[in-house]
C-alpha cells in the first residue's frame, strides 16, 4: 500500500466531522500534499515526504498516547478521530510552499560539481506554521479548541515563541505536547538520514 493510498483509508476510516470530504478532495485534487516533500533539505526532503511524514507522526501519536505510563499517570482519553485529525494534517500549511529545483553538489570521490535536485520553501501565504494548519483544516471542518491548540503548536520549544507561552498550552492541552512528542519522534528518529 503506498503512503497516499494508506493515508486516504486512515483519514475515511477515523475523520467523519462535517467538511471532511471537501477537506480530503481538497488535499487530493487541488494541492500537492501528496507530492510536496516534508521539508526542503532535513526530513523527508524528497516528492512525497509530508504524506509520509503526516503517517509516521500518526503511528507515533497513537503509540504514544497508548503507553502504559502516559495511561498510569494521565488516562488520557482522545477519540480516533481527533487523533487523526491532529496528527495527519498538522503540516497542512506546507500545501503549495515547495518548489523543484537544483543544486551544485561536488562529489567526493570525483572531486567533479554535478547537479542534484532539491526544493526551495516560498510560502505564498506566510501566517505562520502552526496557526497556518490550523486556519487551512478549519476553513474544512471545526476544530475542537484542544485539536486548535495541537496543532498550533506542534512544534514545541523548536520554534521561535516565548517557551512559557509553549509551557502553559502543553500544560492546558496535553494533546500539544503529545503531538509535538510524536512529530519529533518522527522527524528525528524514524526520518533521519544519519545513523
Amino acid at each position: 500500500m503506498s503512503c497516499k493510498e494508506e493515508f486516504i483509508e486512515i483519514f475515511k476510516a477515523n475523520i467523519t466531522r462535517d467538511g471532511s470530504e471537501k477537506l480530503l478532495d481538497y488535499l487530493e485534487r487541488k494541492s500537492d500534499f501528496f507530492t510536496a516533500p516534508a521539508s526542503a533539505r532535513y526530513h523527508g526532503s524528497y516528492e512525497g515526504g509530508l504524506c509520509e511524514h503526516s503517517l509516521n507522526v500518526y503511528h507515533c501519536l497513537v503509540d504514544y498516547l497508548q503507553r502504559e505510563r502516559v495511561q498510569e499517570l494521565y488516562g488520557l482519553e482522545y477519540s480516533k478521530e481527533s487523533v487523526a485529525i491532529v496528527s495527519l494534517l498538522h503540516d497542512v500549511c506546507k500545501v503549495g510552499c515547495y518548489k523543484k529545483g537544483t543544486r551544485n553538489v561536488k562529489d567526493e570521490k570525483t572531486g567533479k560539481w554535478q547537479q542534484v535536485p532539491t526544493y526551495t520553501f516560498d510560502d505564498p501565504l506566510p501566517y505562520g506554521h502552526g496557526e497556518k494548519s490550523v486556519y487551512i483544516v478549519n476553513g474544512f471542518l471545526r476544530l475542537t479548541r484542544e485539536e486548535a491548540m495541537a496543532i498550533r503548536w506542534h512544534m514545541g520549544f523548536s520554534g521561535t515563541e516565548d517557551s512559557r507561552t509553549i509551557g502553559q498550552a502543553f500544560q492546558k492541552y496535553p494533546l500539544a505536547f503529545a503531538l509535538a512528542t510524536a512529530d519529533m519522534e518522527a522527524s528525528y528518529f524514524l526520518e533521519n538520514e544519519t545513523p
